[in-house]
């Protein structure tokens, strides 16, 4: 911690005396100058300690008051005024001018040069520059630990504790890799909607309100393989700088190692699941032998909803799960398991919170039918609350369990007049909750009356009523199978 008027204050050997400005006495002391010019602001850059002997200070109260108002102005820390040459003692004007502009004001004894003053100064802000040396070396082997422990993530976290901010990692594509802080979200809105233009390939700093937000690329040849964005309450220091460059080193390094096994082996697990599911659906079958599958197993899909940083969940899983397939497709993280026990293993990876509990499992298929089994994972994962199965479905998973595209567009039929996400929304919140108007407006975010004036216009939209049982059951049906279309062409 550098030194202030206060401290100085209780340095015995010194003697001083704090005799005006105690409540800005903290201010910390940037360096100790001396100087007996009338105005010494041309020579001070703020921060500054300035000592003089009074000469020039001014003979009168309104001079003296000038002459703090100055150095207020340059932003001076504060005033040693010294008390065996020029004066006895320090004047009543610039101890009153102290106290109002706020300039801590000390009195230097005869006794003390102002050599030994400045050798206090200068000792100490030698100490604090160690200190925080040694916090930066300390903190760069945390960093350093953390690449061997976990990777990409685990460096995030290290840094955001550091630095006590948020720390966010994406790729080219903007593609969320780690995050770690309590501002993930609005930093990555920065990050990925707010890059100003000809900033996409430089690294650079804005301002988020009240926040600094920090971006670096990430490279460790010449192609930018992403940015790591820090979130900050106030701007960082020189210390703070040096330790995300080495942060970016070790994540620009892991990122560009493309002999490493492991994330080798997690591109290829991601494109083989990719092609099982929206390609050609033909694997050879050594590649599927490789990541635990028999090319006629059975298999089962689970599909999980907001899963955050793509690294997290893929190091998750990793954990928990020796044979698996797996990739992010849209804002969805699909993953493929052998059929055996994958009912335990999905409710171990919910229990152990390493994925949230919003998604759904299809039921057990041949891995030759692993499309319907996405289908199946999708309208459970859009059915229910939480983690639910296909299974559990009951009728409305036997009445709409692969159907084709075409005959599912005729069971939506019913809610085809209904134009705008808002009038379907709020159907599907009002049938959700059986017909209970102030529960789903509730759900909605919107007042009673808003929502019977909707229903309203849906009855006359649809020509239905919408108190009959038999049309609250076609159109529940309806708006399940528009879901399960409309999930088919994000796919």
């Amino acid at each position: 911690m550098a030194i202030t008027a206060r401290d100085l204050a209780q340095v015995e050997s010194l003697g001083l005396s704090l005799v005006a400005g105690t409540r800005a006495a903290d201010r910390e002391i940037s360096w100790a100058h001396a100087i007996e010019l009338a105005d010494p602001t041309p020579y001070l850059a703020g921060g500054e300690l300035v000592m003089t002997t009074g000469i020039n200070i001014g003979a009168d109260a309104a001079a003296q008051a000038e002459y703090v108002a100055r150095l207020a102005a340059a932003g001076t820390a504060a005033l040693a005024v010294d008390t065996g040459t020029t004066f006895t003692d320090v004047p009543a004007g610039v101890r009153a001018a102290g106290e109002q502009a706020g300039i801590p004001v000390l009195k230097v004894p005869a006794s003390t040069p102002f050599i030994a003053i400045a050798r206090v100064v200068i000792d100490a802000l030698k100490a604090d520059e160690l200190r925080s040396v040694q916090q930066v070396v300390d903190h760069q082997e945390v960093l350093a630990r953390a690449t061997l422990r976990g990777g990409i993530p685990s460096v995030v976290s290290a840094l955001a504790d550091c630095l006590s901010a948020t720390v966010v990692v994406v790729d080219t594509d903007n593609t969320v890799l780690a995050a770690a802080g309590a501002e993930q979200e609005r930093l990555i809105g920065v990050l990925t909607e707010s890059v100003p233009p000809g900033r996409r390939h430089g690294g650079y700093v804005t301002a988020d309100d009240d926040a600094f937000v920090t971006i670096q690329n990430l490279r460790a040849a010449q192609p930018v393989r992403g940015q790591l964005a820090v979130r900050s309450a106030g701007p960082m220091t020189n210390s703070d700088r040096l330790l995300v460059a080495h942060a970016v080193s070790l994540i620009s390094i892991a990122i560009e190692k493309p002999a490493r096994v492991s994330d080798a082996e997690q591109l290829l697990r991601t494109a083989v699941t990719r092609e099982l599911l929206c390609g050609s659906g033909s694997v050879d079958s050594a590649v599927l032998r490789y990541f635990g599958f028999e090319p006629d197993s059975d298999v089962v899909v689970a599909v999980f909803n907001s899963v955050g940083p793509v690294l997290d969940a893929e190091q998750a899983l990793g954990r928990l799960l020796s044979s698996f397939l797996m990739a992010p497709i849209g804002d969805e993280l699909v993953i493929v398991l052998p059929a055996d026990g994958s009912r335990r293993r999905f409710l171990n990876i919910i229990s152990d919170d390493e994925l949230p509990p919003g998604g759904g499992a299809s039921l057990p298929v041949r891995i030759s039918d692993v499309t319907v089994a996405l289908e199946q994972a999708r309208l459970a994962a859009r059915s229910g609350s939480g983690f639910t199965e296909f299974g559990e479905l009951g009728a409305y998973g036997v009445l709409l369990g692969g159907r084709s595209s075409a005959e599912l567009r005729v069971l939506a039929t019913p809610v085809e007049p209904l134009v705008g996400d808002e009038l379907v929304d709020t159907l599907e919140a009002f049938l959700r909750r059986n017909g209970q108007v102030e529960a789903a407006a509730l759900d909605l975010g919107v007042h009673r009356h808003t929502l019977r004036n909707r229903l309203r216009r849906i009855s006359e939209v649809l020509g239905d009523d919408l108190e009959s049982a038999d049309s609250r059951a076609q159109l529940w049906l309806a708006l399940k199978a528009r879901r399960l279309l409309a999930s088919r062409r994000s796919g």
